[in-house]
């Protein structure tokens, strides 16, 4: 899969996934697009870093362990951006050991979702970082 946006019809709900998967990133881009979130899809940190700092989403939701720059390095450039730093964040990955979810959130998550995942369950977890926020 190549970079892509994909519009929904609320722009000031864009959400940046990344994520090296072709079919994970399909899936979350197609569920989120289908919730009414304009959403792009990136297959790199680098890619996601990019999207994040060029136009700034709601939400970003990044796989750790990418190419060239984790989801971890991602959080950690965000999170000392002036620009973007209280960007909400949420780690989407199969690393499941607690010292990885203590490194997730010590980097700033916002939220932290273990593969598998039910999609459902990943709306849910959207919606609800989205409704803590101060939008």
């Amino acid at each position: 899969m190549t970079e892509r946006t994909i519009s929904g019809e609320r722009a000031r709900n864009r959400i940046v996934v990344a994520d090296d998967d072709a079919d994970i990133l399909d899936l979350v881009v197609y569920m989120l697009t289908q919730a009414g979130f304009e959403v792009e899809g990136v297959t790199s940190g680098v890619a996601a870093l990019a999207a994040i700092e060029a136009d700034p989403p709601r939400l970003a939701i990044l796989d750790i362990m990418m190419p060239g720059m984790s989801g971890i390095e991602v959080l950690r450039k965000v999170r000392a951006s002036e620009t973007v730093g209280d960007l909400d964040v949420i780690l989407l990955t199969a690393r499941t050991r607690d010292a990885d979810v203590d490194t997730g959130f010590a980097a700033g998550a916002s939220d932290y979702v273990i593969k598998p995942f039910s999609p459902r369950e990943l709306l849910k977890r959207v919606n609800g970082v989205l409704d803590r926020g101060a939008w």
